[in-house]
């Protein structure tokens, strides 16, 4: 079986699901834009061979590389990247090359597309929040007048929360309406929520799950990134009411044969049309993993390797390594350049020694979401975990100057 992954090298960790597939046996052959010394060389290892193009998001370039290793090695029984920012050109060269496994450019359309995942929730039966597409300037004022304030906008092809801003005020409605530029958005009724969980899994070609976990988040990464705030998350066992949810989208959206991360948002009071405190409400699906490290701290609360798990989903369409899962709490904690903290970095990694799985830079790309250090730490239960995560994230006390003795 030959394998084309796109854009293997991003992030570093997916050098692991190339590896896993060429432990299986299959021919893994990779297409990016970063030069080959610059390869991680666990990834080096994994490809048979690496084309690099110029400039990744040059579909012509995509093609070509892809038509050279289709006549030089046969063609590939799977393209994929794992990765939002791909999605299309995944789809575009499978669409091209004939490539079954995976959806083609049509398909890839509610993948992309908040206003179309929109009908897709509703055939799960997973609430949202009500929203109104803009697509001219007009549809800005009739949003406001039909929906009321406040609003989320959204870009309705987006990654991540860039784009992404609160209309709490007409005053804030006047400066998107100035700056907006054209490009789709999609207008959300704002929902009061105190925390975001997800449902993440690994889905065979009949859309039944082969590994199923799940993350809690703060209430807001928009405000995460916007304001530079500490993000802390947490991956633990689903619940069942998250995995009856996700299994019925992934049926709905097509999920086959994917890794995916669908977020919901967990109601902070009764609100009308969505349901009452405490239940969950459909936030946003995405068709690939967890961003980041989030796959390896899958690994270490369920105790097995997600990557592998993937692996075999694609070469035998079935999970061969199914071990207990372990039911631990895998705990992410961030901090920003530019805040002072109350305990140094080796304090932390002293203090939690016996539990600490990582500790690392953030990638400048993913800094926005993710912070630019991260420690990663293992426990028990949850409550263990926000105790490390408010030590790592307690910040310095603000101190103001003493007056002179002489001058009070």
């Amino acid at each position: 079986m030959n394998f084309v992954f796109v854009s293997p090298q991003f992030p570093t960790n997916y050098w692991a699901f190339c590896a896993r597939l060429r432990e299986l046996g299959v021919d893994v052959y990779g297409i990016g834009d970063a030069p080959y010394d610059s390869l991680d060389p666990r990834l080096r290892e994994s490809l048979g061979e690496y084309f690099r193009v110029d400039d990744g998001t040059d579909y012509e370039q995509a093609y070509r590389a892809m038509a050279y290793l289709a006549w030089k090695h046969g063609r590939p029984a799977w393209v994929e990247s794992n990765n939002e920012f791909w999605l299309e050109t995944d789809a575009r060269l499978r669409t091209d090359f004939h490539v079954t496994t995976g959806v083609d450019e049509r398909g890839v359309v509610p993948f992309k597309s908040k206003s179309a995942q929109k009908a897709l929730y509703a055939k799960a039966g997973v609430p949202t929040a009500e929203a109104r597409p803009v697509r001219e300037r007009g549809d800005i004022a009739r949003a406001v007048e039909e929906l009321g304030l406040p609003l989320i906008a959204k870009p309705d092809v987006g990654v991540g929360a860039a784009g992404t801003r609160k209309l709490a005020s007409k005053t804030a409605v006047r400066r998107f309406e100035r700056e907006w530029q054209g490009e789709p958005y999609l207008l959300e009724r704002f929902v009061r929520a105190d925390a975001i969980y997800s449902y993440d899994a690994i889905f065979d070609s009949h859309a039944e799950p082969l590994f199923e976990s799940s993350f809690c988040f703060p209430p807001s990464i928009m405000d995460v990134a916007q304001k530079g705030l500490d993000l802390a998350y947490h991956v633990y066992p689903v619940s069942p009411e998250l995995a009856r949810m996700g299994r019925a989208m992934a049926k709905e959206f097509g999920a086959r044969q994917r890794f995916v991360h669908f977020e919901f948002f967990r109601l902070a009071s009764d609100q009308p049309g969505l349901g009452e405190k405490g239940s969950l409400v459909g936030l946003e699906a995405n068709m690939r993993p967890a961003g980041g490290i989030s796959p390896d701290m899958m690994n270490w609360a369920h105790g097995c390797d997600v990557y592998r798990v993937w692996a075999e989903m694609v070469a035998f369409d079935e999970r061969r390594d199914a071990e207990p899962d372990a039911g631990l709490c895998s705990a992410y904690a961030a901090r920003r350049d530019g805040h002072a903290y109350a305990h140094t970095a080796d304090e932390v990694l002293v203090r939690f020694a016996d539990n600490m799985r990582l500790h690392e830079r953030v990638p400048d790309a993913l800094a926005d979401d993710l912070g630019n250090e991260a420690f990663v730490a293992l426990f028990d239960d949850e409550r263990q975990a926000r105790r490390f995560t408010r030590y790592v994230q307690r910040r310095q006390p603000k101190t103001t100057a003493r007056p002179d003795a002489k001058e009070a």
